[in-house]
């Protein structure tokens, strides 16, 4: 799911924390940012970020649990704006726009 957030006013960091985003690490212009539902870190949104001058583009699905990995990679993940994918970009709108 992508969401496109025109003139932030401040930095991604700061306007994700205040969503309750922790950020994870920093890929070239790529940042990603993940908000677990338990202390053990699964389920949990993640979501990538870039910044093209003041705006953000925001690339986030549902991490359902942990990748499993054998004789091919499995992601377990939701990428459909349904269910709690889809009230969670709602909430993000709202908080950040």
């Amino acid at each position: 799911m992508i969401l496109e957030i025109k003139n932030i006013s401040s930095s991604p960091a700061n306007l994700l924390r205040r969503a309750g985003y922790i950020f994870q690490r920093q890929a070239g212009e790529e940042m990603s940012f993940v908000r677990p539902f338990s202390a053990s870190g699964y389920p949990r949104f993640h979501m990538y970020v870039k910044v093209n001058g003041a705006n953000m583009t925001i690339s986030i699905h549902l991490d359902a649990k942990k990748e499993t990995y054998g004789d091919d990679t499995r992601h377990h993940g939701e990428y459909e704006n349904e269910g709690v994918l889809a009230e969670e970009v709602k909430r993000l709108k709202v908080i950040l726009e």
